[in-house]
């Protein structure tokens, strides 16, 4: 502290750890001293650099320790080689008392050594690995950086708790189920006697699959096996099963069931069954749902959710052959009860027929004999009949050649009727063509008249112009008294209207004038031009 001056408020100081030497530090530049309190110093600024180390130093003072938390995974940078480092970002909402929701968020990092040994160990005690929208328990240190900000360095995993919390999440999915009726609603669908059109969702290419195929193969029976290939392993699998779904949803008439399979893995592989959209999903589906996912001891809820829930792959096809031996033992026995009955009634039919033959024979006999009787009656009477239907024929063809001209003298007259609408149409649609090119000839004709008379009214003109004497010239005109007028347009006299522009030449000078009225001069009878004009 500088001599002489007042000490600063102690909210204005910062808490320093004790093995910083002490020394005055500047105050905030954006606090204030208190009202009534005054200081002698100016506020000065504390550079970001020295604010954010004094952080960092508070930060390993007051958390030096390691805290245990539980988060919620909402990003994961898994190592991409070997060596390096897992980074997390953690977060944790909770509701407060007021309703107000409320989201912490933190970066953190494991560092590869220590990954190496907590992600098998995670893996061993959970039976899946670190992944995303996954809750665990981690031991942590709080670490700042100056440049980097705040993040926490994770020492351990306790995998007791996210077992728990996976146990947690499975019971309160198959609630849910419950709650909704999906548990029972596949069991309550009829599995066809001997369900042979399958719809089979696996991966092509899985060990699985294969197995089921060659137990169908080598049963007596013909199955028709349908592959809707699909992810069975990792996050992926709910939506791509879900996906083969809806794919076999528009042909569910073309099958008998659904059938599940995986062949085996690792336990971690069953988490993606207990999928809640993945098993409601199955409990909905229209028709019965097979599943074989490959594990002995582990039971997963989409099989809880299925019609039937078997072990394995080849478990599947042994319980679909079992099913159609017991049926064709059913009908084995239903085709000896068949032959015995049919034994038994051909026995009887043998013996009913052997008197119908005997009825039969003395019915055809009689019938023989009557039908005889009738046929010489309709021979004589077939002498007759020819000449009755030759007479009936010739009065119908009577009847229709009258028919025949009535009909054609109605058409005629029809025709006729029609050509003179035609005719009377036509004469009307000659006369308005008629008229109408006589009005255009006319008009032409009026036009060539005009056009000829325009032409001879010019050349009249023009035969005028050439006629007239020689007009004296300007000067002379002057001397005698004339103004000299000109036009623009070399118009006549004659055709000067009240309004039109002219120019008047006078010995000296011309001028611009326009006609305002017109009044005709008659000059005295027998007087030439030149004795009309004034004299000076």
């Amino acid at each position: 502290m500088r001599p002489g001056s007042q000490p600063l408020p102690r909210r204005c100081w910062l808490p320093r750890p004790e093995f910083v030497p002490c020394r005055p530090m500047p105050p905030l530049f954006n606090r204030r001293p208190e009202p009534g309190l005054t200081t002698a110093l100016p506020l000065v600024p504390l550079p970001l650099a020295e604010l954010l180390v004094r952080v960092r130093q508070t930060v390993e003072t007051r958390f030096a320790e390691s805290y245990w938390v539980v988060a919620e995974i909402a990003d994961l940078t898994l190592p991409r080689h070997d060596g390096g480092h897992c980074y997390l970002v953690l977060t944790d909402q909770h509701v407060t008392g007021r309703g107000a929701q409320l989201k912490a968020q933190a970066r953190a990092t494991i560092w590869s050594q220590r990954f190496q040994q907590l992600a098998p160990a995670f893996l061993e005690h959970t039976g899946q690995e670190l992944c995303l929208g996954l809750k665990v328990m981690l031991r942590v240190q709080v670490k700042f950086h100056e440049q980097y900000g705040l993040s926490l360095d994770v020492l351990t995993i306790d995998p007791s708790y996210t077992v728990g919390d996976l146990a947690r999440q499975r019971l309160e999915t198959v609630r849910k189920l419950e709650a909704k009726g999906l548990l029972e609603r596949q069991k309550q669908l009829p599995l066809p006697l001997g369900p042979q059109r399958l719809a089979v969702i696996s991966s092509p290419t899985a060990a699985g699959f294969q197995d089921f195929v060659q137990q169908l193969g080598e049963s007596p029976y013909d199955f028709a096996v349908t592959l809707y290939p699909a992810t069975m392993q990792g996050t992926e699998s709910p939506a791509s099963i879900l996906a083969a779904l809806d794919a076999i949803r528009p042909r569910r008439a073309d099958f008998d069931a659904v059938v599940i399979i995986r062949g085996g893995g690792a336990k971690t592989d069953l988490l993606a069954f207990d999928d809640y959209g993945l098993a409601a999903g199955v409990g909905s589906f229209p028709l019965p749902v097979l599943t074989g996912i490959g594990h002995e001891r582990d039971e997963a809820v989409l099989d809880l959710a299925a019609h039937l829930a078997l072990k394995t792959p080849t478990a599947v096809a042994a319980f679909l052959a079992e099913r159609l031996a017991r049926l064709d033992a059913v009908f084995s026995g239903y085709a000896d009860q068949i032959r015995g009955l049919a034994a038994r009634q051909l026995d009887a039919a043998h013996d009913l027929l052997t008197q119908a033959g005997r009825y039969v024979h003395r019915a055809a006999q009689a019938q023989l004999h009557e039908h005889r009787a009738g046929l010489h009656q309709r021979m004589r009477a077939a002498a007759t009949v020819p000449r009755q239907q030759l007479q009936q024929q010739h009065r119908q063809l009577s009847r229709h050649r009258h028919g025949l001209h009535r009909a054609a003298r109605r058409a005629l007259g029809q025709q006729q009727q029609q050509l003179r609408t035609f005719g009377r149409t036509l004469a009307q649609r000659f006369r308005r063509l008629h008229r109408r090119r006589r009005e255009q000839l006319l008009r032409s004709r009026y036009q060539v008249q005009l056009a000829a008379e325009r032409l001879l009214h010019r050349a009249q003109l023009r035969l005028a112009q050439l006629n007239v004497a020689p007009f004296p010239d300007a000067p002379t005109l002057a001397r005698h008294g004339y103004v000299q007028l000109i036009t623009d347009h070399q118009q006549p006299e004659a055709a000067l209207q009240p309004g039109d522009e002219v120019r008047l030449l006078l010995p000296h000078l011309t001028l611009a004038a326009q006609i305002v009225d017109r009044t005709p001069h008659l000059a005295p009878p027998g007087a030439s031009p030149a004795s009309s004009a004034p004299t000076p």
